[in-house]
């Protein structure tokens, strides 16, 4: 039995088998995951429903499983306000910044070879794609028993 929240057996798959510097994909209902994400990459997908499951919250129980050293938000054209989601993703990575990347920038980041892991949510909000770099485990955090 595990001790950690995160229980999904192919993200814990994936996660394990990452190191630094591989990245995972945090992806909303509308991301083409099909076509936008790394050849290597393990996708999973979350999307039940509508708005049953959100970035957000995979975010949260992500950030408890594994170091980030690096995030980056989909963010609209010049001009567009920001997206409500990207300032809830900036809150939760603190103080680690997020970076925007444009749409198309983005795919491009995502179909990196380094990508290990593209979750597909059923986040209905427009541009609540999130890509992280995994870290380092600091010193210290291995728990004993």
């Amino acid at each position: 039995m595990l001790l950690t929240e995160l229980l999904h057996p192919g993200i814990l798959e994936s996660l394990a088998g990452a190191g630094h510097g591989a990245r995972v994909l945090l992806a909303d209902g509308h991301y083409p995951a099909s076509t936008a994400t790394g050849e290597r990459a393990r996708t999973v997908h979350l999307n039940l429903a509508p708005g049953l499951l959100d970035v957000t919250t995979v975010l949260d129980v992500l950030l408890r499983a594994l170091p980030v050293e690096a995030a980056y938000a989909m963010v609209p054209p010049e001009g567009q306000p920001e997206p409500p989601a990207i300032a809830e993703y900036r809150s939760m990575l603190e103080p680690l910044p997020v970076d925007a990347l444009g749409r198309f920038a983005f795919y491009d980041a995502a179909r990196s070879p380094d990508l290990a892991l593209a979750v597909v949510t059923a986040d209905t909000r427009t541009y609540a794609n999130l890509l992280l770099t995994i870290g380092v485990r600091a010193e210290g955090t291995l728990t004993k028993p």
